[in-house]
């Protein structure tokens, strides 16, 4: 027999080990996509006005500057800074100081007395009450607008390569609580045998690995992706105190403790679990294992639940444990499938019958993420409009398509169940290729000189190689010798696909603001045609042409509000909240009741998305329609118009 171990055939873990990097591929592509196309993530409070507003030019100095936002925020001592055109400070840097009243969130920094003319920059961050970073910047101008050295921040909190690494340890995060959770439940619930079979050890191990990696790198990160954006700022001890004293760093350390005991089930369950033989003693450890396990899992949920959307919002108290219920339905679901997945492929003992107790926990499973999934979408979307209008409500019809195909496909896994046969049953009509095998290597072996292996090691070694290698290959042909197997392993690996990308599209929504409250953030921007106290009247009216970022909202400051001669500026904003240029705007002014006008306004550009005119003259007071045209492209154009009282 020649030395060299005789070719075995196809590698029996070949089709794993292909599907296995088809996923990480699939996973590679797809977080990809979302992290190089999303941008930073938008949170969940938004600011929805300020004192002086954006753009505005007052006549006098104000004494302090103030920011209302539609949820509650967490500030620190420089979260708002007014600086003068030089770039020095403007206010008194002694913090915010919370303003707030009733349901209004407002916050206001004091300013030094006696400034001189010119434009000044608003700075502010924040950290929204779902732990996400919000920043932005204005300019507000004294007596007249003037040249600046102040540049407005390109990059929003929670930007940069700090968030793309945060954004990075949150898909792991997930992936790692699926796999662990998931695994977890299927060995106890529908494949006990599996406590002994390496390759579900290894998924569940993984699965602990991941999430802990990813919750320590989401604990260093904190400081610098709420703060500073710099790698070095990690591992700051006076900022790692602050975050421990955060609801997203309580949070993380909660999940680090109840990842050590994760630990301990995860070594009693393949350990002690996978041992015992008694089938009362085993039944009695499969109790504990459930109880004890399912309060980790619990927990561990908790910590996402009580520090991110569902936490704060309307119904608090209920959207907590309805979150946690969701989170653990769909690492049962997805988990699961991942694990039936990996003993299709890599574990020819399991059977139909703990298929088929998969096939109820996942129908379970999907039944709560059904009722869940209703709930919160009606308390995140709360519309139709902000279901087809908001990036959430789009993003969650995205999420739902994808649980229509897998249930599609898990329909087709059904019919594999039904009609898959057992392992054992396999094996009896494989015996006589097994000894054929056998026979084979009887004679190959017989072939080489007679040799005792106890004589020279290195051959028998070798020997135990080419037996190993030959079992497996024999395992292999018996577990492909049942189509309905084969069948079930190429649905399962569909369903495992989509579930992928639907756990890429979840996370995404975690990150995402609701579809409500960016209605309502945009609803709380100035009302339309509403005299301010001085008489100045302010104007917000949203517009689309049709064409392709062609939505946006106009906002119209006519200051002082009086017959006589008037100071107009717009500004337009995009659907993403930014200042928007376009290519042409004109408007008009009609006095319907006294047929005077439309008298055009031609207003000048002075910086993006804010042009101004100067002596607009209003001849009489009255009702007044102001006509305002946007065209965004060569064809896309709309007027729109709303009255409002002068004089």
């Amino acid at each position: 027999m020649s030395a060299t171990a005789p070719y075995p055939g196809p590698s029996p873990i070949r089709r794993p080990v292909a599907a296995a990097a088809f996923l990480a591929a699939l996973v590679g592509m797809v977080l990809g996509l979302l992290l190089a196309g999303a941008g930073p993530a938008s949170a969940h409070a938004a600011l929805t006005g300020s004192d002086p507003q954006d753009g505005a030019v007052v006549d006098t100095a104000p004494k302090e500057v103030t920011l209302s936002f539609s949820e509650a925020i967490a500030v620190g001592d420089d979260s708002i800074r007014v600086l003068d055109p030089s770039g020095k400070r403007a206010d008194t840097e002694a913090g915010p100081k919370d303003l707030t009243e009733g349901s209004t969130v407002r916050y206001g920094v004091a300013l030094h007395s006696g400034l001189p003319d010119g434009t000044y920059t608003v700075a502010w961050q924040a950290i929204s009450a779902d732990s996400h970073p919000i920043s932005g910047a204005f300019t507000f101008s004294i007596g007249a607008p003037s040249d600046t050295t102040v540049a407005l921040p390109s990059q929003e909190a929670g930007g940069g390569p700090v968030g793309v690494a945060y954004d990075i340890a949150r898909y792991a995060a997930y992936g790692g609580f699926v796999l662990l959770v998931g695994g977890g439940a299927f060995v106890l619930v529908c494949w006990r045998g599996g406590a002994s079979a390496l390759p579900m050890q290894r998924l569940v191990v993984r699965g602990w690995l991941a999430l802990t990696a990813a919750t320590l790198a989401m604990l260093l990160l904190r400081n610098p992706y709420t703060g500073s954006g710099k790698f070095a700022d990690a591992f700051d001890l006076a900022g790692l105190q602050a975050v421990l004293e955060t609801k997203p760093g309580a949070a993380l350390v909660s999940r680090l403790l109840l990842l050590g005991a994760a630990a301990l089930f995860i070594a009693v369950l393949f350990g002690t679990y996978a041992r015992r033989e008694d089938e009362l003693e085993r039944k009695d450890l499969t109790f504990g294992l459930a109880v004890g396990g399912g309060v980790v899992a619990t927990g561990i949920a908790a910590t996402w639940a009580m520090s991110e959307h569902a936490s704060t919002g309307i119904q608090a108290n209920i959207a907590v444990p309805v979150d946690i219920l969701h989170l653990l339905a769909v690492a049962a679901w997805l988990g699961g499938l991942v694990s039936l997945l990996v003993a299709l492929y890599r574990t020819p003992e399991i059977g139909s019958g703990a298929v088929r107790r998969f096939s109820a926990v996942a129908f379970g499973s999907v039944v709560v993420l059904a009722a869940t999934g209703i709930y919160q979408s009606w308390r995140q979307v709360g519309s139709w409009s902000a279901l087809t209008g908001t990036r959430y409500g789009q993003l969650l019809i995205v999420k739902v398509a994808l649980i229509g195909v897998m249930l599609a496909v898990a329909w087709f896994s059904r019919r594999w169940t039904g009609r898959l046969t057992d392992p054992a049953v396999t094996a009896s009509g494989s015996r006589d290729a097994e000894e054929t095998g056998a026979e084979g290597t009887g004679t190959e072996e017989a072939a080489a000189p007679a040799q005792d292996p106890a004589a020279d090691p290195e051959r028998a070694a070798q020997l135990a190689r080419q037996r190993a290698v030959l079992t497996a290959t024999k395992k292999k042909r018996i577990r492909d010798a049942d189509p309905e197997r084969s069948g079930l392993r190429r649905s399962v690996l569909a369903e495992a696909a989509v579930a992928v990308v639907l756990l890429a599209v979840t996370t995404m929504l975690t990150s995402t603001e609701p579809g409500r409250t960016e209605e309502e953030a945009a609803a709380g921007s100035p009302a339309a045609a509403a005299p301010t106290a001085d008489g100045a009247v302010n104007l917000s009216m949203p517009f689309d042409t049709g064409g392709r970022n062609g939505k946006g909202t106009v906002r119209i400051d006519i200051d002082p509000g009086r017959t006589g001669s008037n100071g107009l500026h717009v500004w337009i904003d995009g659907s993403d909240g930014k200042p928007m240029d376009v290519p042409e705007l004109k408007l008009a002014l009609t006095l319907e009741a006294k047929e005077i006008g439309p008298l055009p306004v031609a207003p000048d550009r002075v910086a993006e998305g804010h042009w101004s005119a100067s002596g607009v003259l209003i001849p009489m007071a009255g009702d007044w329609k102001i006509d305002v045209t946007v065209r965004t492209s060569d064809i896309d154009q709309v007027t729109i118009d709303e009255n409002v009282k002068i004089g």
